[in-house]
Order: structure tokens, then sequence, then C-alpha cells
């Protein structure tokens, strides 16, 4: 058979598809049981039309007649976005793709060395300019932060698939400054285990697991893989830096479902105990935070539970008010409640709590492992729970914080502020002492429309039991002196009569982010705009002072 015939007979058996296709959709039926396609990749991207009017199909890659990857999305036809699969390990290689779904959308798969839509990336309308989003699909909380020869690590669970909640993997992006980030492949994928679901990593110098190759200590990720039966706890480790990453053949390496009768056993937080010369484990179950130690990375023992906390623990030592001669550890949850104690390498006692440094839309929020000793700060990654309406995307990390411990008159409390790496996004281009309400509301009218803004403000109330600042009709600020609350949250200053409060804001196009009183509380929230508002920014509250008033321009991350 001639070029000719096998081509104009692959066009005949196409349009006779497309064909069958959309008379069947028109009965409102499907051709999805038999829907394929071969490809040989010769591009980085396959890009994958998706809309969120279809129904979920499963979709399935297969090499050699071997499964290469299964996840499920809602192919389209017509698309609202795309998302896309990096085929680079794939090069050469040929494909066979099959969708057991909707199967028109098949078709508009195509291979580029770009993704659709690169040439508007990061300057979509409502992209945050100085928050982390990943380039398309979901994302949600933050997983195995960690420092390594020069690049900080934020890994994240992270659906590549679509911009809604489903194939849990763990996306990747590393950074030198914690604000330039740059978006790597899919670390984890799902497995026969499972999906995969939030965890921690650790660089094991000592080689203690046994996965060191010469003098390349592996960074070992230690991470849940959730199923319908059950949670189970994993490793995988990388030798190259995070790029590549090989499951341990004998996972999973915890499995307590039976000891608990409970499915919620996951996010594993582990960490090297030093005094005691064996690794920590602090995991999520059932009623609050297990505690388990090993020698290896491998086997483990339970050895305590602290009650009252739910969902990705979080362990660590702090000095207090900066002397390192004085340290507590402080112990917290996934809603960012924590109990201040002491810990011996086994149990946590604590000796106050629960208390909130922060609230809003932070959730899950880890530090970072393997910060040097010389630098010695604890920081932290949260997620921002923000929708960031028609886009291809969903869900954003908040600013990167320095926690504290600080002696307050309440006792010991966490303080939260950004990293002093923040400070180069930001420029001075206004001050102003001391203003009147009206004044303030002036001279911010210039800055109503802009998309990203940072304010440093402090007010003082006498006349009024309550003041703040609103920006179209939202309240960024709003403090109760009377009952003591800052928008809605008790929150009582270290003076507490004072009539005065500061507040540090951060305005991004999605979110907003204020830090009161030097880090004392802070809270996020997502923008929005009171629907008809077009008053820009209002201090309001009878006869207030604005004491100082600082605007700052603020630079894009996305360069």
């Amino acid at each position: 058979m001639s070029g000719i015939e096998i081509t104009t007979r692959k066009s005949i058996m196409k349009m006779i598809r497309t064909f069958l296709i959309l008379f069947f959709t028109c009965l409102g039926l499907s051709l999805s049981q038999a829907a394929d396609i071969t490809i040989k990749i010769t591009n980085r991207y396959l890009n994958l039309p998706v809309s969120q009017k279809q129904n979920r199909g499963t979709m399935q890659f297969e090499v050699g007649g071997k499964q290469e990857r299964a996840f499920k999305i809602r192919l389209a036809a017509d698309p609202e976005y795309w998302v896309f699969c990096d085929m680079a390990a794939l090069r050469g290689q040929t494909i066979k793709i099959s969708y057991d779904g909707h199967a028109a959308g098949l078709d508009k798969i195509y291979q580029a060395d770009q993704i659709a839509g690169q040439d508007s990336l990061y300057r979509e309308k409502n992209r945050p300019q100085f928050h982390f989003t990943s380039r398309r699909g979901w994302n949600n909380d933050p997983n195995g932060l960690i420092f390594y020869e020069g690049e900080y690590h934020l890994f994240y669970q992270h659906n590549p698939y679509e911009k809604e909640w489903e194939n849990m993997s763990w996306g990747h992006a590393v950074s030198e400054d914690m604000l330039h980030w740059k978006e790597l492949p899919t670390a984890l994928s799902p497995d026969h285990l499972g999906t995969m679901f939030s965890g921690s990593t650790v660089i094991d110098y000592n080689n203690t697991a046994g996965f060191n190759k010469g003098n390349t200590p592996a960074m070992v990720a230690v991470y849940t893989a959730d199923s319908p039966e059950k949670e189970v706890q994993c490793i995988a480790y990388s030798l190259d830096k995070g790029r590549t990453w090989t499951k341990y053949d004998q996972n999973p390496v915890i499995d307590s479902k039976a000891k608990w009768n409970s499915k919620d056993t996951r996010d594993p937080r582990v960490f090297w105990y030093k005094p005691g010369k064996h690794w920590v484990l602090v995991l999520n179950e059932r009623d609050g935070h297990t505690i388990y130690t090993s020698k290896n990375l491998k086997d483990w023992k339970a050895e305590s539970h602290v009650t009252g906390f739910w969902e990705c623990p979080d362990l660590f030592e702090l000095p207090v008010d900066g002397d390192r001669s004085k340290t507590k550890w402080v112990m917290y949850g996934a809603s960012n409640t924590y109990m201040v104690g002491s810990f011996d390498g086994k149990t946590f006692r604590p000796e106050s709590g629960k208390h909130y440094y922060t609230t809003g839309t932070i959730y899950a929020a880890q530090t970072f492992t393997n910060i040097p000793e010389s630098d010695g700060r604890r920081i932290q990654i949260g997620w921002g729970r923000v929708s960031h309406p028609g886009m291809p995307f969903n869900g954003m990390m908040l600013l990167p914080t320095e926690l504290t411990l600080q002696t307050t008159k309440n006792g010991v409390r966490l303080f939260s502020v950004p990293v002093k790496e923040t400070g180069k996004l930001f420029k001075l281009i206004h001050q102003w002492p001391v203003l009147a309400a009206a004044e303030a509301n002036n001279k911010l009218k210039e800055f109503k429309d802009t998309d990203r803004l940072r304010i440093k403000t402090t007010i003082k109330l006498s006349h009024a039991t309550s003041a703040g600042l609103s920006l179209f009709g939202q309240n960024i600020l709003n403090y109760d002196l009377n009952f003591n609350l800052v928008n809605g949250v008790f929150y009582s200053p270290e003076d507490m009569t004072s009539a005065e409060i500061t507040a540090d804001i951060y305005i991004d196009r999605t979110s907003i982010e204020v830090f009161i009183d030097g880090g004392a509380y802070s809270y996020s929230l997502e923008r929005r705009a009171a629907q008809g508002n077009k008053e820009g920014f209002q201090f309001w509250g009878n006869a207030i002072e604005v004491k100082g008033l600082d605007v700052y321009s603020a630079d894009t991350i996305w360069k």
C-alpha cells in the first residue's frame, strides 16, 4: 500500500471517528470504551485540553505494552484551559494514550517545546505577583521543605491535570531566596500503594538508610500513600538534589491503621535528633500526633502520643528571646495552633497551649529542615487557601516567614514575620509621620487600583472603640479595642490598655497578609472587593490618628 493510500485511509478513519463521536454525543452517549491514540514523543511537553464542565475520566500512558502512568482528567474538545505532561524522560519513545471518558478531546492533544499559554505565563490577570503558584493545576500543603547546597526546595501537594483536588502528587520548585521559584517536574506520583499525600524530607548525611552513593548523601522523602482502604507511610530517595526519585522497594515503613482503627494516619514530619543520634518522626494519627523513633529511617518505634492536633504536624526547638542557652520546643498542627514545651527525643511535654499566632487562609504550614547553623532561622511556608478566578491554577503559597519565641506578658509565645529576603521586593515610595484619617485617605487615592502594594501603618484610637483600614469595602484591618478583636479574632496587645495597633500589610492580586505588632499575631485573607464599592483605601473610626503611614511599591517575582 502506498504512502498516499495510507494517509488517505487514516484521514477517512479519523473523519469517521470524529463523526461518530459527534453523533453519539448528540444522543447523550459516549465512545469512551476504546478511545486511544499513539504518539511518538519528539517534544518536551504534551499539552492536554481541559474543561471543568466535563466529567472526569481515566487517562493511561503505555510504553512498550506497560503502563507508564494513569491519572484522572476532564479532557475536553472545547477546553477552558490547558494542562501539560513533561515528557523529557520519554523523548524518542512511542506511547499509547487511552482514555475512558469523553473522547473528543483526544484529537486536541499536541506536542510542543512550550506549554500551552507560555506567552502569557505569570502575567495572567489573577496570577499572584509575589506569592508562589504552580504553572498549571491545583496545589495545597507545602511538603518536604528543605535547604540543600544553596537551594531551598518547595515540594507541595499537586494535581498537575486540573485546577481542583485530585491525582495527589508532589509538585517541586527550587529557589535561591525563597521568592523567585523555578518549577521542576513532578517529584512523586501515585503508585500501587496510593496517591502521594503530605510528608517531609531530610538529608541522610550518616547514610543510616544505606541509600547514599559515594560521597553523595541521599535526600530522603518520608510521605503518606493514600488509598481508599488506608494510609501508610513510605520513603523515597534522591541522589541528584531532588530531581529524580527512587521509591523504597519495601514500602510501607509504617502501617498503623490496625492500632488506631482509623484511616487518619498521615503527614510524617521527620528530623534528626542529635542528642539521641536517632531520627524522630511525628505523625498525625486519629486524635493527635504520635512520636516515633528510628535509627535507619526504615524501622520505626512508636514512643508517645499528644492529643489535640489534626494533620500536618511539626516539632522543633527555638531559643527564647534569641538566647541559645535557653530553648523550648514547639509542636503544632495544620490549623496553626501550637503548644510550647520540652522534648527528650521520645516524648513532648507541653507547658502551655494551645495558642495561635496566625489565622485566616493559612493551613498546613511547614518549616524548612537543614537550614545551616550559621543561619539559625526557623522558616515557615503555609498554604494559602485562596481561589484565582478564571485561572488555569488554584491555590498558592503564602510569604515565607521567620518564627521566633519571645517572652510576653502571657508567657513565651510564637511570633512570625516575613523573612528578610522579602525586603528586596518592596521599595519605600512614600512616608508620612502623622495624619488625620481624611488626610491619609487622600494620600492613598493614587494607589486604589494598584494590583500589589505594601503598607505599614500605626493607628491610634481615642474617641472610637473600633477602627481600621478597608479596601473597596473589604476590611483589611478591623481593631475592636473594647472586645480585643482583630478582624473578629481575639487579640490582646502587650500593653493591655493600649489604644494603638501597628500593621504591616502585603497586598497581592488575590490575597492580603497582615502582620500585627511586629508579628505577635498575623492573618491572611482572600482579596475580595465589596460589590459596587469604588472608594479604594479608607481609614475609618471616630477621630482616629494615623501615627505613621509608609507605602511601598511591590516588584514581581516572575521575571
